[in-house]
């Protein structure tokens, strides 16, 4: 569940809290509305609704690689569309920090050496090898044998 303030604009747990979820609704709105734009445009429209439909018999059919990418990609430069972005504001960015960070401590529990980093985590039944390697180091390589 998305407990942000601003849900359209978020990081949250997935269901499962096995992933994070990013949400970033204006995108979709961009998009929607350049789409829109161009199907209004009379000049265009035709365009538009040529690479849709080419879009959508790829869709529905067995596709080679690359064919979607180029696809959409189509679509994107006939409805004029701009690169899917988003601005953050000041205020917006520390609190998907925070949302962020929740997430990864949440996350990080199933594999806490990625979140701290191996050389942090000292469990106690290593103890003794630690003790052990501080008195005696391993030996340093001198003769490396190439193959």
């Amino acid at each position: 569940m998305n407990h942000s303030s601003k849900p359209g604009q978020s990081f949250h747990l997935g269901a499962n809290h096995l992933h994070g979820v990013a949400r970033f609704d204006q995108i979709r709105t961009d998009t929607l509305l350049s789409l829109v734009a161009g199907w209004a445009d009379p000049d265009i429209r035709d365009e538009v609704i040529e690479s849709l439909d080419a879009l959508a018999e790829i869709v529905r059919s067995p596709r080679q690689e690359g064919e979607l990418d180029a696809a959409l990609e189509q679509v994107e430069d006939v409805s004029g569309m701009e690169t899917a972005q988003v601005e953050v504001s000041i205020p917006n960015a520390r609190r998907l920090l925070e949302e962020l960070s929740e997430v990864v401590r949440v996350l990080s529990r199933f594999n806490p050496a990625a979140a701290q980093g191996a050389s942090e985590i000292k469990h106690p039944s290593m103890l003794p090898t630690r003790r052990h390697l501080a008195a005696n180091p391993l030996p340093e390589q001198s003769d490396r044998r190439t193959a």
